[in-house]
Formats: C-alpha cells, structure tokens, sequence
C-alpha cells in the first residue's frame, strides 16, 4: 500500500475523531498538543480542516525542555481560549494533555497515537514497555515466517523479509 496514501488515510481518521469528539462535547475550541520530536507544523493541514468546520484550532508549540513546562504552556494556551476546549494530544503530547487536562476550560482529551499514563505512570516507563512476548510465535524452517498459533485462531504467516 502507498504510503502517502496511508498517511492520508491516517490524517482523515484523526481529523474526523477529533471533529466528532467536539461535536459531542459541544465545543468550538480545539487546542493540539504535538509530539516531541515533531513541531505543530504537522497538524497544519488537520487545522485547516477543522477551521473550515466551524473549529478554532491552536497547536501548542511546547518549549520541550521538561514535562511541567510542556504543561505550564498548554495551560497557558488553554488560558486563551475563548469557551471550553477540546484537548488533544499526539505521541508524547498524551502526557501533556493527561496533565493540563485538570484545567477548568478542558471539555474532553483526545488521544491521537499518543501516550496515556495511568496515575503515576513516567515517560520513561511507559515508553520501554512492550506487549508481553507469546510463546505461541515460531519461525518456518526456510526462515521467511512467522508463524503464531493460537487455540482461538488459526496459525497466522507473517513476511520477514
């Protein structure tokens, strides 16, 4: 599948889920929250769709120098807004908005691919984390698979390359 067609695929979706979490939520406010290693210049086309909606749209250009001020100037943005808002936040963003989420003027948190700590739960944590491996998961003999067999499922190839 083309990449450029996924990634459009993929900022539909976004678009739409954080379009219909307002609607609910019934606000006009949406602040983003980017990823660490990104800037807000990634959500410019999602901004433009949303404000051609109804939507004000602010991305935080968070100073990325620690968590609390990463936090300190989505509070700041959120000081702004003119309404509740809609909090959302991509990557390491979720740790952003899980936070500046207790602000008063926040309606609801969407979570774009993003991280979303339990109480207590570090970047860092979360971040090295993994999905328990399955003892089910064995290679083919010519070793160009993955096979997985599960009791609930039929065994699963998987390319290596």
């Amino acid at each position: 599948m083309n990449r450029r067609y996924i990634a459009t695929l993929a900022l539909a979706f976004a678009t739409s889920m954080i379009a219909f979490a307002a609607q609910a939520a019934g606000v006009k406010n949406i602040v983003i929250v980017h990823g660490a290693l990104a800037d807000g210049s990634g959500w410019r086309k999602t901004t433009e769709i949303l404000e051609k909606r109804g939507f004000n749209v602010t991305i935080v250009q968070e100073p990325i120098t620690s968590l609390a001020d990463d936090i300190a100037m989505t509070n700041r943005i959120l000081e702004l807004q003119d309404g509740p808002t809609l909090l959302v936040g991509h990557s390491y963003g979720g740790m952003v908005i899980s936070e500046a989420g207790h602000n008063p003027t926040v309606a609801g948190l969407v979570y774009v691919a993003a991280f979303q700590p339990e109480k207590g739960e570090s970047l860092i944590g979360l971040a090295s984390s993994r999905p328990a491996g399955s003892m089910n998961i064995r290679e083919t003999k010519d070793g160009k698979y993955l096979i997985e067999s599960l009791k609930q499922r039929q065994p699963r190839l998987e390319y290596i390359s």
